[in-house]
């Protein structure tokens, strides 16, 4: 990775494997669409292969470089085979983007169910460790890169009803920031991203005044777009933000600033 400031070109990532974890969809497929757009070649790790495959194909006839693999974040095995799928078929890991995540049931913290708390901390929290106990040594082997974690504005707020994606989100920012004191000397940069409310496929079926009230959380007077999110992920991947290591940047519309 050059310590030296760049700009953004049609090619900066040619020449760096990126590894998307629930790439299929929402803000992972745009990630996907705009790491395969800036020459890298891209492994779209998601938990549903034949979605993955569908990206994969999008992704090739733009003319880029794709692979699928079937990956469940929450089980060890499955990550580490992913990961070396992406060695085994580009030649090496730079960049990742840990973006697989599930949003959990809504319901107050003395009611929720116990099987519900596992489920959603499995994939958002133990998912986010998983990933890097296996990319960190891969990237470490290529010379270095880049791991942007996905949180969420809930990363740094609460939200009732969400007791277990909130707890996740805040351990992401720390698991982070913890990798990132650790790594840094070994020239891997790894940072966090946290999304205000998104209008990707999660949030499609919102509709009327429950979809009014996230709008009106957000000072902006709209939901993000995936696109915004991936670009704030691609510049924390890329060489202009050489200097950038653990930090936690949001992408919210200013709901946090209010």
């Amino acid at each position: 990775m050059s310590t030296t400031t760049a700009t953004p070109n049609a090619q900066e990532f040619a020449g760096r494997t990126a590894l998307v974890t629930g790439g299929a969809s929402g803000i992972g497929l745009a990630l996907a669409r705009r790491l395969s757009g800036a020459g890298a070649p891209v492994v779209v790790a998601d938990y549903n292969e034949e979605s993955a495959r569908a990206a994969v194909a999008e992704l090739e006839s733009a003319g880029g470089r794709a692979a699928a693999v079937a990956m469940d974040v929450t089980d060890p095995a499955s990550v580490e085979a992913g990961v070396r799928f992406a060695v085994d078929t580009f030649g090496a890991l730079h960049l990742a983007v840990n973006n697989a995540g599930i949003g959990g049931p809504s319901s107050p913290t003395g009611e929720y169910a116990v099987e519900d708390w596992d489920r959603v901390v499995a994939t958002n929290l133990s998912g986010v460790f998983y990933s890097m106990r296996y990319e960190l040594p891969a990237i470490i082997a290529a010379g270095g890169g880049a791991i942007v974690n996905m949180s969420s504005i809930l990363g740094t707020n609460g939200f009732a009803g969400s007791p277990a994606y909130v707890a996740a989100k805040h351990g992401v920012v720390g698991l982070t920031k913890t990798a990132a004191l650790e790594y840094a000397a070994q020239n891997v940069r790894i940072n966090a991203v946290g999304p205000g409310f998104i209008d990707t496929p999660l949030l499609r079926d919102t509709e009327g005044p429950a979809r009014d009230h996230l709008i009106s959380l957000h000072p902006a007077g709209r939901l993000g777009t995936a696109e915004e999110v991936a670009e704030l992920a691609a510049f924390l991947l890329s060489d202009r933000a050489s200097f950038i290591h653990g930090s936690y940047h949001l992408v919210d519309g200013g709901y946090s600033a209010s």
